[in-house]
């Protein structure tokens, strides 16, 4: 049993986020909120919701508390890239790229708590 979140197009590089994934992969949920909520990286606060929007999605589903789950998968593709310029000296222009990214996520009910609850 599984519960999937993804959210995309986050306006922030897939790099940033992975600093925080490598974190927390493979931890239960209570854990890696704890993590999540004292990191001082703006993409933890992404995540950290993330994986709320997660924990909820297993509860209504099978009505698992988050002590009983795992966060088994999480990885962050590219997304778009937005071009914009930025206007330099004697008339030339930069590029500035601004980056995009998706989040994916899973948590899976542990199978010591869900042997106990059969």
């Amino acid at each position: 049993m599984e519960a999937r979140s993804r959210q995309k197009y986050i306006k922030m590089p897939a790099r940033k986020l992975r600093r925080v994934m490598n974190e927390v992969r493979g931890k239960s949920a209570d854990e890696a909120m704890n993590i999540l909520h004292f990191m001082p990286y703006t993409a933890a606060k992404v995540v950290e919701m993330n994986l709320k929007c997660a924990i909820a999605n297993a509860a209504e589903k099978w009505g698992v508390s988050s002590e009983g789950l795992t966060l088994t998968e999480i990885f962050a593709d590219e997304g778009p890239t937005y071009k914009r310029i930025r206007p330099r000296a004697q008339g030339r222009v930069y590029k500035r790229l601004k980056r995009t990214s998706h989040l994916s996520l899973k948590v899976t009910v542990n199978t010591t708590i869900k042997n106990k609850s059969k």
